[in-house]
């Protein structure tokens, strides 16, 4: 509560209450998903229309997931009787951490959540209302519910319900601290029937940690369970109940101290301070540390590392390395369940969830992790056994797995025909650019083409190439010195490494050095270009250097531009590889919206194209655009609409309209109108009633490169618009010139562009 401000002052809010009040309270919001914007529309969805999806759900209930929400609705229902470091607040409460919930799962695997706060503390009558709640929801997530309270809601809802039940602070923390464990013992070189578990804490997170961990090969009698009364030991009568029981020692030790000598993973999740720097030096060799209480850890590491240097780390902080979060596991155990229709997450879906969380970590770090904690070294080992919740790699990897779990252990009611378009769907979901770059992926892997990265220094690069090995047939060439790419990609995590993995050729130290040098002076020697600028250029212009590769033959395409300005890079492509039919047509972005994707052109090379200019990039867009499965429809954009205003801009469309109708392409174009009316049939029909294009444009031709760079640039910094491009049309695919905002996808994206031979699309 804010305390009044002194002298009629009005008190000044934390960050925390201002982000939950404004710009208006909580953090949640219910939106319509279809049109309500005339009575067709409201007899659809109310009365009498609605009538028929009932009469369709009461004949088969399985039918609620075609026609209803359910399928991708979850509860998130507590009673706010533990919440996480604050304990039982009370039902309302907990309404924020709910809302929170409800949030995360919508921004992580996109399920919409309603959050429940039911003033009950009667375990039994919990139960009760969550088990009526089933109509309404696909899945259940109990949150905030205190043990030994949260065990007999969960095993009464279990029972009497056909949806999955999950306590998140249970099994989604035992998942969690299973792929970390699993990644542990990998890096100390150590397996789970081996070793010793002493833990302290005996409530869900606790009792469901350990169950996890016998499932995953630790024995029962090498668990030392500790609570705040001590060992849990036979005959111990105070504090106890079935869960604990089950871990009760037939020993004489009775503290912490006692039990914790020769333990190889500690396991708190118990309170502040609980173990000391004398514990730890008593437990085995490389010893494995998880003090997950919060927020204040169980001990701090720094202490742990003061004793014992070579251990291995997690809290449950995010300011240290190895947090463990549930974050990572239940959007995506509940992605993949509801996916499949799941009756319940049994052992086997969670299982598959620490897998796939675990098998992340010891892949290459991904790009878009790297971008979200820059200053962290994202490598597997001792300081990263669990990816970052921003890895959008978490989905489409755990949601799969666990798909696939539940169908192979009989609890999938709708299975999956395809796992593998399952997860390119996922991936999909995350990666805008992935469902509509899939038959350009499809094309390059028919080829093997040798691309050059200009800028192979550049991290991002490096991240494409690495990627490039991993998911395509494509060679990387890189041009940078080999000991600044080789300790750039040790720093960002990468195993790939200079002539190794990929070729590099060295500007300051190549056998082809002169040879590279004599040719360009060859080609430039009448264009003011001497011998000594030739050798200088050769040593410091990289783009120069990829383009006298793909000159020679050394290169099928070159990839070029992630800094500095656009049309420097353009001149030295132009330079030695523009001749005959070869020449830059125009830059074409494929702008990727909410609604799908719109090509804007030409966003780079013509400042004010001629007639002809515009009718050869409306060709190159129609030979690009169909790359991607898709079939055009470019308007034609100026000032002037179907001759209206004799202007400038509109006059050289008209004049283009006129050229593309002697050369008779087979797609659809039209011109010249305004984008609303590009983008609007009505509008369009209200102009020119018998225009030549059906529904919405997919791709936008303008007058001048003002106007087609500005619209590009409003769709990606206003719209979420996600590029594409620039692709280089009319350079027969053997170069592209990229702007300096691509990230390392958009260049991944480039190489499968450049990946494909001109025949596979011209």
């Amino acid at each position: 509560m804010n305390d009044s401000g002194r002298n009629g002052e009005t008190p000044v809010q934390s960050a925390p209450l201002q982000y939950h009040e404004f710009p208006r309270p909580g953090k949640l919001e219910v939106r319509a998903t279809k049109p309500l914007a005339n009575g067709r529309d409201l007899s659809l969805a109310y009365s009498p229309g609605v009538a028929e999806a009932c009469t369709e759900i009461a004949a088969n209930p399985a039918d609620a997931t075609r026609y209803t929400a359910r399928g991708n609705l979850v509860a998130v229902v507590s009673n706010g009787s533990a919440v996480l470091g604050l304990g039982n607040i009370g039902a309302l409460a907990s309404k924020p951490v709910m809302e929170g919930k409800a949030v995360l799962f919508k921004k992580f695997a996109n399920i919409d959540c309603f959050d429940l706060e039911v003033d009950e503390q009667d375990p039994e009558k919990l139960a009760e209302i969550v088990c009526a709640l089933e109509p309404t929801f696909g899945a259940i997530n109990l949150e905030d519910i205190k043990a030994p309270d949260c065990f007999i809601v969960e095993k009464i809802c279990r029972e009497r319900m056909n949806i999955p039940v999950f306590h998140d602070d249970q099994h989604g923390t035992a998942i969690v601290v299973g792929a970390a464990a699993t990644n542990a013992l990998r890096v100390a070189g150590k397996r789970f029937e081996d070793i010793k578990v002493v833990s302290t804490g005996g409530g869900a997170a606790g009792i469901a940690c350990l169950n996890m961990l016998l499932k995953l090969g630790v024995k029962r009698e090498n668990v030392w369970l500790c609570d705040i009364h001590g060992l849990v030991h036979q005959g111990r009568e105070i504090d106890m109940n079935p869960q604990k029981a089950a871990y009760a020692q037939a020993s004489d030790l009775r503290t912490l101290d006692d039990v914790i000598d020769g333990a190889d993973l500690f396991l708190g999740l118990s309170g502040p301070r609980v173990l000391t720097q004398s514990m730890v030096g008593k437990m085995a060799e490389r010893p494995i540390v998880f003090a997950l209480a919060n927020p204040t850890p169980e001990i701090l590491p720094d202490e742990v590392r003061e004793v014992a240097p070579n251990a291995i780390i997690a809290t449950g902080r995010s300011d240290y390395p190895n947090q463990v979060n549930n974050v990572l596991c239940f959007p995506f155990i509940f992605r993949g369940a509801l996916d499949v229709g799941a009756t319940e997450i049994n052992d086997a879906m969670q299982l598959g969830c620490i897998e796939g969380i675990a098998a992340l970590a010891r892949a290459t770090t991904s790009a878009e992790a790297a971008a979200a904690y820059k200053d962290e070294q994202l490598t597997f080992g001792p300081d990263y056994l669990i990816p970052k919740p921003f890895d959008p790699r978490l989905i489409g990897v755990v949601a799969s797995a666990v798909a696939k779990a539940a169908m192979e252990s009989g609890v999938a009611t709708r299975p999956l025909e395809d796992l593998n378009a399952y997860k390119a769907k996922l991936d999909g979901s995350v990666f805008k650019s992935a469902l509509l770059m899939r038959p350009v992926f499809a094309a390059a892997a028919k080829a093997e083409r040798r691309i050059v990265f200009a800028e192979g220094e550049d991290e991002r690069v490096l991240r494409a190439a690495n990627a490039m090995l991993e998911e395509t047939t494509d060679v990387p060439i890189l041009i940078g010195r080999p000991d600044v790419v080789t300790a750039r990609c040790e720093r960002a995590g990468l195993s790939i490494r200079p002539d190794r993995d990929f070729h590099i050729v060295n500007p300051e130290n190549d056998p082809r050095y002169r040879d590279y040098w004599e040719n360009y002076h060859t080609v430039m020697a009448r264009r003011g270009v001497t011998p000594e600028l030739a050798r200088t250029i050769m040593r410091t212009n990289t783009t120069a250097i990829a383009a006298i590769m793909v000159h020679r033959d050394e290169a099928d395409s070159l990839i070029c531009g992630t800094f500095g300005q656009y049309r420097w890079h353009l001149n030295y492509v132009t330079q030695l590889l523009q001749h005959g039919t070869l020449y830059p047509v125009g830059a074409l972005s494929m702008m990727i919206l909410e609604d799908g994707p719109l090509f804007i052109a030409d966003t780079q090379v013509h400042h004010q194209p001629t007639p002809q200019q515009i009718a050869e990039t409306v060709l190159g867009c129609a030979r690009h655009i169909r790359r991607f499965g898709i079939e055009p429809k470019i308007a034609l954009c100026a000032f002037s609409q179907f001759g209206n205003v004799d202007v400038e801009s509109g006059l050289r469309m008209r004049e283009a309209l006129a050229i593309l109708d002697r050369w008779q392409p087979d797609f659809c174009y039209e011109g010249e109108m305004h984008v609303d009316a590009a983008l609007d049939p009505e509008i369009r029909a209200r102009l020119l009633p018998d225009n030549r294009m059906e529904g919405s444009a997919n791709a936008l031709v303008f007058a001048n490169v003002d106007a087609a760079s500005a619209v590009r640039n409003v769709l990606k910094f206003k719209a979420g618009g996600l590029e594409v491009g620039p692709i280089l049309m009319g350079m027969g695919n053997r170069a592209h010139v990229v702007t300096p905002s691509i990230t390392a996808r958009g260049l991944l994206n480039m190489s499968a562009i450049a990946g494909t031979p001109v025949a596979h699309y011209g």
